[in-house]
């Protein structure tokens, strides 16, 4: 028996901010963007790993019941769901490019455990960790 993880999901407050956030500015494609009534199954996946992909949802029906939504999207907009990693080659590089595509930083790249991370946030809320190797 063969098993993987193929898709990992993150709650976005709108699905086309957060469509146009993954594919402008981090580099994502589109992977499936589908809808059922009032439902979209929408995913991206990163060029360099075709096999993963990031669902982008909006919390509620028929994942939730509306009171847990607004608790999930409270959540996600004080940035309180565990940070995502990117892994880049030269992340002072990364920043300087993400930067001048209006990406918001939480932190500056720094050196720290034999490489170097910077943080950012997406339009919901989400919090990333971009880590790239240190460069002497």
């Amino acid at each position: 028996m063969s098993q993987g993880v193929d898709v990992v999901g993150l709650y976005v407050r709108d699905q086309d901010e957060a469509l146009a956030f993954y594919v402008e500015k981090l580099g994502f494609r589109v992977h499936t963007d589908v809808r059922n009534g009032d439902f979209r199954w929408l995913t991206v996946q990163h060029p360099e790993q075709p096999s993963f992909q990031l669902g982008l949802f909006t919390p509620g029906p028929p994942l939730q019941d509306e009171a847990t939504a607004q608790a999930l999207r409270a959540l996600v907009a004080k940035g309180a769901m565990p940070p995502l990693v990117l892994a880049v080659d030269d992340c002072r590089a990364a920043y300087e490019r993400m930067l001048g595509l209006g990406v918001e930083f939480t932190q500056e790249p720094v050196d720290r455990f034999g490489s170097v991370d910077a943080g950012f946030r997406d339009p919901s809320g989400n919090g990333w960790k971009m880590i790239g190797a240190r460069r002497h």
